[in-house]
């Protein structure tokens, strides 16, 4: 960064540093953390202002029920899984998925990954305990590693160097899959009928085939097949380690004001949205979009108060609300919310995240979800906008490319005997590459019906 910007930024920072913050990591040497973020401020931005400000735009035309917004990954990346066929593989479940749901919505669908940087998580226990041994709980690989021993489970700031690298590269593959013809409409079609050719998956065979002729029509009308070949992915991680995200806020040389270009899109958790707290401050100072998940425990004066401080003038596509109620709590506890966002008249865009509010333990005591239970808070999520007159801008989903076996259901049925089998998730439980197309299936179904 050059020397001005950095004064700015140091200017900027004493706004949140003594402000709460939760969830931090607990680095037992400063100067070794110190060390880092110097090597950290001489590294090239990882994404850039002028995308941020599309994506931006992208999503205020989601609020606005001009497009639909997918946002899908990782609960936690891993440094180990970090290689090119797994990222082709979830950035082919997406494209897969946008094809559905551009035609169930009949928008534009703006593609977020959860990826290029979702390494860290929040956890419920500071510490866990195996045996007659505590150690601190793993917090995502740019804190600790998952080994249950005292080595891998330190805080160790070096780890944040790491994060910024293995970013880079999922970002250069990201970039080179949908500019370089992995993109492909035509392509990516004829993946979702390799799908539907599952007897499992009989039921969705009506709208594969309408897909089906609305290819065959676009291709007859001679479109030209540069504008089917490429397309864009933007990158999102929840912005949780703080140092790092102070040392990647950068001041932009167009418009000089600051963008956090760890990512085009951050979202702060549940747990980290004190609207006093530290990251809602760093956030509200940063011109990306921004996200906030709210729980069914949110009020409507919490949501004001959020819109307050990190969209105060209204300007649209700045904030999105990401909910996670629950199957059985969302109906009730999203309308206060979205009709006291109404009365107050600043845009929001409302994006349901289906996965956390339905985790449950399966018998065996593994962390699981159901894929009905998924389906179920989507629904509910569409029938109380229907009903308020709102718009669903888009859905937050936990995926993996792979053949996982970590939610229960599906047509292709995981059973609770059955988690165990591909169990692969260090955190929370994924969709995997066929229930996440099924869900696309069962939502486009849902999009035909609604008013965008």
């Amino acid at each position: 960064m050059f020397e001005d910007d950095t004064h700015k930024i140091a200017a900027l920072a004493h706004a949140w540093r003594d402000k709460p913050a939760l969830h931090q990591p607990h680095y037992e040497d400063e100067a070794e953390l110190a060390a880092v973020m110097q090597r950290l401020a001489k590294m090239p931005p990882l994404v850039f202002a002028g995308e941020c400000d599309r994506l931006r735009e992208s999503i205020a035309a989601a609020q606005r029920g001009e497009a639909f917004v997918l946002m899908g990954g990782d609960c936690a990346e891993s440094f180990e899984q970090i290689t090119a066929d797994r990222i082709r593989a979830k950035v082919r479940t997406l494209l897969q998925m946008s094809v559905i749901l551009t035609y169930g919505a009949s928008v534009p669908v703006v593609k977020i990954g959860r990826m290029a940087g979702q390494y860290s998580k929040p956890r419920s226990q500071a510490t866990e305990t195996i045996g007659d041994i505590t150690l601190p709980s793993y917090l995502g690989d740019s804190i600790n590693g998952h080994e249950f021993t005292a080595a891998a489970r330190r805080h160790d700031p070096h780890r944040l160097e790491e994060a910024y690298l293995y970013s880079v590269a999922t970002l250069n593959l990201m970039r080179a899959f949908t500019r370089g013809g992995f993109a492909d409409l035509r392509s990516v079609h004829d993946w979702n009928r390799g799908f539907i050719a599952n007897p499992a998956y009989v039921r969705y065979e009506k709208t594969a085939s309408e897909i089906d002729r609305a290819m065959r029509f676009v291709t007859a009308a001679g479109v030209d097949g540069a504008q089917l070949a490429e397309t864009q992915i933007y990158s999102s991680h929840e912005g949780l380690v703080l140092p790092f995200e102070e040392i990647m806020m950068r001041i932009d040389s167009r418009t000089h004001d600051p963008y956090l270009t760890s990512a085009h899109f951050l979202w702060i958790g549940e747990r980290t949205r004190d609207v006093n707290g530290a990251h809602v401050e760093m956030f509200s100072h940063a011109r990306n979009p921004i996200g906030v998940k709210l729980g069914p425990t949110t009020t409507p004066d919490t949501a004001l108060a959020l819109i307050d401080k990190l969209n105060p003038e209204g300007e649209p596509g700045r904030l999105t609300f990401i909910t996670r109620m629950g199957a059985g709590r969302v109906e009730e506890a999203l309308p206060p919310l979205v009709e006291a966002v109404q009365r107050d008249g600043r845009p929001v865009t409302w994006v349901s995240d289906p996965m956390h509010g339905n985790t449950i333990k399966a018998s065996n005591g593994i962390k699981t979800r159901r894929l009905s239970d998924i389906m179920a808070e989507i629904r509910g999520f569409f029938a109380v906008h229907e009903a308020l007159g709102s718009h669903p801008g888009g859905i937050h989903v936990e995926l993996t490319g792979d053949d996982v076996t970590e939610v229960l259901g599906g047509s292709e049925e995981i059973f609770e005997e059955t988690l165990t089998e591909r169990y692969e998730s260090l955190v929370d439980p994924r969709l995997n590459h066929q229930q996440s197309l099924e869900l696309a299936y069962q939502l486009a179904e849902m999009l035909r019906d609604v008013h965008l």
